[in-house]
């Protein structure tokens, strides 16, 4: 048995014993039984030896008879007093196996249950049936009964827990993984706006020009030091205010020449020719552009974006 500890009362006796007690009361009682029959027996022989020789020999015979019947009697008595003990002894270990095999899951499930759900009630069962070799087996059972019942209950509670935890896990897993695929696409959005804007797209002048272009050309490399990522953009702009015609004019605002000057005269700084010489106009256009916007990129940019430079 699981629990070898002395019962916590002296006056409590245990199953084997109260089943010893019964049967020695059982067989008191029938020697007591066999001995009045044949004290009985002893009666009616000395009276018969009063009487005829006939008569002694009828009274022996019959009283043989019920001695033999007795004593079959008697056998049989005995093998009942051993079939109850027989039986006795299976439900008693059927008890002990139904305790130790309820108490073996409920310790399972208390400690499954911890942090998790209550198990005070189930716990509380558990203490009463772990003394159950001090139990009759009816006692056993139903306790057994009961906790089982608990460990349903608490099992369940478990289950619903786990199942809620598994749910918010899951739940933050998807939140961190949008979370980290927003920042990673912010991310990726910054680094290509950031790129455009340090490196911005500009247009290429053509690699062999000739007449005006060809002079602005060696003119911005030999007064300013701009290479052929500016020539580009000069080329482009100029093409948008003049077509690089020495002689346009603007018919609404007097704009003239290559630079498209306003008024015209303002070119005379860089030679009295100014009116037809594009060398003229263009060293005067070299001079405003890197004064107003640094570059002719510069000029450009300003020029693409509100429609004048």
């Amino acid at each position: 048995m699981r629990n070898q500890n002395s019962s916590p009362s002296t006056t409590l006796t245990t199953s084997d014993e109260t089943v010893d007690a019964t049967r020695a009361r059982v067989r008191r009682t029938r020697r007591n039984r066999r001995a009045a029959w044949i004290a009985s027996g002893a009666v009616v022989a000395v009276g018969a030896l009063v009487g005829s020789g006939f008569a002694v020999q009828s009274a022996v015979a019959d009283q043989e008879r019920r001695v033999a019947e007795t004593a079959a009697l008697a056998e049989g008595a005995d093998r009942g007093i051993d079939q109850l003990d027989a039986a006795g002894g299976l439900l008693e270990a059927h008890a002990v196996k139904t305790a130790e095999d309820t108490l073996r899951a409920a310790d399972d499930t208390i400690a499954k249950a911890k942090g998790k759900a209550d198990a005070s009630e189930l716990a509380s069962t558990v203490a009463t049936l772990d003394h159950y070799t001090y139990l009759a087996p009816e006692r056993v059972f139903e306790l057994a009964s009961l906790t089982a019942e608990k460990v349903d209950e608490v099992t369940a509670k478990v289950t619903e827990f786990d199942k809620k935890a598994a749910e918010k896990a899951a739940a933050e897993k998807a939140a961190a993984e949008k979370a980290a695929a927003e920042k990673a696409a912010a991310e990726a959005a910054a680094a290509e706006q950031s790129a455009s804007t340090a490196a911005p797209s500009y247009p290429t002048g053509p690699a062999n020009p000739s007449g005006a272009q060809a002079i602005a050309r060696d003119l911005m490399a030999s007064m300013y030091g701009w290479g052929s990522d500016q020539f580009g953009c000069l080329v482009d702009l100029w093409n948008k205010e003049s077509g690089w015609n020495v002689y346009a004019q603007n018919p609404s605002s007097g704009a003239y020449g290559i630079p498209q000057a306003l008024p015209g005269s303002k070119m005379s700084t860089a030679g009295a020719d100014w009116a037809t010489s594009a060398s003229t106009q263009i060293t005067w256009g070299l001079g405003y552009i890197a004064g107003r916007y640094g570059t002719p990129c510069g000029a450009w940019s300003h020029s693409v974006s509100v429609g004048w430079y």
